[in-house]
């Protein structure tokens, strides 16, 4: 016992002398953030109450996010059922099929969908049609391998019952496996396209259409009552797709039942969403993409520049990865930290239902504002820097862990709690003695895998000076610098390949950004994305 403790406590001061370094390798300067402290208040102040007379202008743009977001996800979670099975370890494929398909699907999960939308736009031009390749592909990536994982913890005994009676493998996949998986498959799509309503809400930065290209632009002019008109938009559409998403969640785990003739009422109104949306799709531009821009491209991303690879200076490739991993766990580690209040306030189970459904609103107003926005945001207090990319993946942070930790808490059996309140033990000691013992493991993943999230976003932080490797990419692809471009995918994909294996070591197949109560099955994306 003596010496488990004594581990627990030696991993503990690691993870703690982790933390601190990176909060030096960024430069963190409490002390700076509150001597500008003014500069977040008057924007605050700004923000709130909105200009409610721009709600016009912000309709079109708005729809044109809906869009790509559906389109996309409906897109990207239909590939990744037809291309999970080929990287599935228990279903007939060839070995050297598989590990090149799950090689690919790697790769293209270790981009964040802004990237993604960024390289469309060179292909396919500027506007909603690259957005919308950028979701599809993000969304391909993570469903293909959350479906794959699985597939593969399934015992397929129906499967090789029905080839051995003589159905085609893809018939036999469509009757034996699909309705195995379709509950947990269904609930990652809708999850999904939470996540991918605030990804499109960035993607208009880059030119890939949607709102914004307008937030961008009223945060440049510092039209900040306009900002706010457009995050209120933003949060009502996030409140109103998470009560479906949870409505219809419910439905497809069997928690609430209804009839048949509703259950076809309501694929048909999907079916009808999603063909409307797409309809609305713009064309794609290829009036600026020639063959010889392709060949530049081809050309350059095969032939990545190693001596930047290599460079040890701060200018180096290694350098600005190793700033990036700082960025990304000194914002994880604030944003837990900020996040577990949060979370036991939230939780009805533990305080009174309208304080903790004040919190909850809270919550859901810090989720529903994309992490790039308040980038910007912070670079008006703190300044360009790592210091800042710190600040804004650490409020992202509280957003997606206080509703992670939340659903953990909910989950406990709280018999222990009760009993320990019947004695007329006071509040604080019941949860330490009661709930904190337990939550251990489900706040453990929660806070890796948000780190595996930060990670992706902190390589676009660059965009607006905060720091990492998102500067250098951005400025390289802007200047058609393949070589430079390519010498930065190659590491950022290594990057995210040892963070994912090291990963695979600690945590049992089933997780990461699964609602921790275990209702669901795994969901990797987040919320990100």
């Amino acid at each position: 016992m003596t010496r488990a403790r004594g581990r627990r406590w030696a991993r503990a001061l690691g993870v703690l002398a982790l933390f601190v370094l990176a909060f030096w390798l960024t430069g963190c300067d409490p002390a700076v953030f509150w001597a500008r402290r003014a500069h977040l208040r008057d924007i605050v102040s700004q923000l709130f109450p909105p200009d409610w007379s721009y709600l016009s202008a912000i309709v079109a743009p708005l729809l044109a996010t809906l869009r790509m977001s559906v389109t996309g996800t409906a897109l990207g979670v239909l590939l990744a059922l037809i291309l999970a099975p080929l990287c599935a370890a228990n279903l007939p494929c060839p070995a050297p099929v598989r590990r090149i398909l799950r090689f690919l699907v790697q790769v293209l999960r270790s981009f964040p969908a802004l990237i993604l939308a960024l390289l469309a736009t060179f292909l396919f031009g500027l506007g909603t049609f690259s957005g919308t390749v950028a979701i599809t592909l993000f969304t391909l990536a993570v469903m293909t391998r959350m479906t794959y994982e699985d597939i593969e913890t399934l015992t397929l005994a129906p499967y090789r019952a029905l080839c051995a009676m003589g159905a085609s493998p893809a018939r036999a996949y469509a009757r034996a496996v699909v309705p195995e998986i379709a509950s947990g498959y269904l609930t990652n799509a809708l999850y999904l396209l939470e996540t991918n309503v605030r990804h499109s809400a960035i993607l208009g930065y880059v030119g890939a259409g949607g709102i914004g290209l307008l937030l961008n632009e009223k945060i440049s002019w510092r039209e900040y009552g306009r900002v706010g008109a457009i995050l209120v938009c933003l949060f009502v559409t996030v409140c109103c797709i998470e009560w479906l998403s949870h409505v219809l969640g419910r439905i497809i785990r069997g928690e609430r039942s209804i009839p048949r003739g509703a259950k076809r009422a309501i694929w048909a109104a999907v079916l009808v969403c999603v063909v409307v949306c797409t309809a609305g799709i713009e064309a794609p531009d290829l009036a600026h993409t020639s063959k010889s821009v392709l060949a530049a491209m081809g050309t350059g991303l095969l032939h990545p520049d190693w001596s930047f690879f290599f460079g040890t200076g701060k200018d180096g490739l290694g350098w600005l990865l190793l700033e990036t991993v700082g960025i990304a766990l000194a914002g994880t580690g604030l944003g837990a930290l900020l996040a577990l209040p949060l979370a036991f306030l939230s939780t009805p189970k533990l305080l009174p239902r309208p304080v903790a459904l004040l919190f909850r609103v809270l919550i859901v107003a810090i989720r529903s504002v994309p992490f790039l926005i308040y980038g910007l945001i912070f670079i008006r207090v703190s300044g360009p820097g790592a210091f800042t990319g710190v600040l804004t993946l650490a409020v992202c942070s509280i957003g997606l862990l206080s509703k992670r930790f939340t659903e953990a808490i909910e989950s406990l059996d709280f018999r222990a709690y009760d009993a320990l309140r019947a004695m007329g033990v006071s509040l604080l000691p019941r949860i330490r003695y009661a709930v904190l013992p337990q939550l251990g493991p489900a706040f453990s993943s929660a806070v890796l895998y948000r780190f595996d999230v930060n990670i992706r976003e902190a390589s676009v932080l660059g965009l607006v000076g905060a720091g990492g490797i998102g500067a250098p990419l951005i400025f390289a692809m802007n200047q058609y610098a393949w070589n430079d471009v390519s010498a930065i995918f190659l590491g950022f994909v290594l990057l995210v390949w040892l963070i994912d294996v090291r990963e695979r070591q600690r945590l049992p197949p089933a997780t990461p950004e699964q609602p921790v109560n275990g209702n669901a099955v795994k969901n990797v994306h987040h919320d990100g994305f």
